[in-house]
């Protein structure tokens, strides 16, 4: 099963991940987008870049995603492992689609595409739902995906995401204390995997 974590940044959903990992072991697999790799170096390089052009940062974020699929996702799954990616392809969508409006006509459909023939879809997707003024204030707005303006587009990305395949999400209240919210993911995970 792959289970991957999503939200705009500021969620607490890496906060999340990190906490997973100490109660879940044997048999998962934690991972990440981007990735530690040379490829997500790259992207994380473009991420402080504010004048980075978005198609070519499509492009980066979209090798690290081929490459961590074939390095870490569909070995994991192969092994028969749970994996649970903090980030997955619907950031892509979501964050992506938001920097290319305006340089490409309908930009979440365009990123989708791209992705379609290789990537492997999750099989369930943990929301964590929070205004983008919250998400800009706890993640210090500090690049230009962290601005309150440019998660309000993410978001509603996220949700027209959602509203493509409800059965697939999950919403987790991030406005919540960082106890409860890992307490309601807890029981999400566990519900889906008996």
């Amino acid at each position: 099963m792959l289970v991957t974590l999503e939200g705009i940044d500021g969620s607490g959903k890496t906060t999340v991940w990190e906490a997973l990992r100490e109660r879940y072991d044997e048999g998962f697999e934690f991972t990440r987008e981007p990735t530690n790799s040379w490829y997500g170096d790259a992207v994380r390089r473009s991420i402080g870049e504010d004048d980075a052009d978005p198609l070519a940062e499509l492009f980066l974020y979209t090798a690290d995603h081929a490459d961590h699929l074939s390095r870490v996702v569909r070995p994991a799954l192969e092994r028969g492992d749970v994996v649970v990616s903090d980030r997955y392809s619907d950031s892509r969508y979501a964050y992506q689609g938001a920097a290319l409006e305006g340089e490409v006509k309908r930009p979440m459909e365009y990123v989708r595409g791209i992705h379609e023939p290789f990537t492997r879809a999750p099989d369930a997707t943990l929301y964590f739902d929070v205004d983008p003024e919250t998400g800009a204030a706890r993640s210090g707005a500090t690049n230009k995906f962290e601005q309150a303006a440019f998660l309000a587009d993410v978001q509603s990305n996220y949700e027209r995401l959602v509203e493509y395949e409800p059965e697939r999400f999950v919403r987790i209240d991030a406005t919540q204390s960082p106890e409860e919210v890992l307490a309601a993911v807890e029981e999400t995970l566990d519900r889906l995997l008996d």
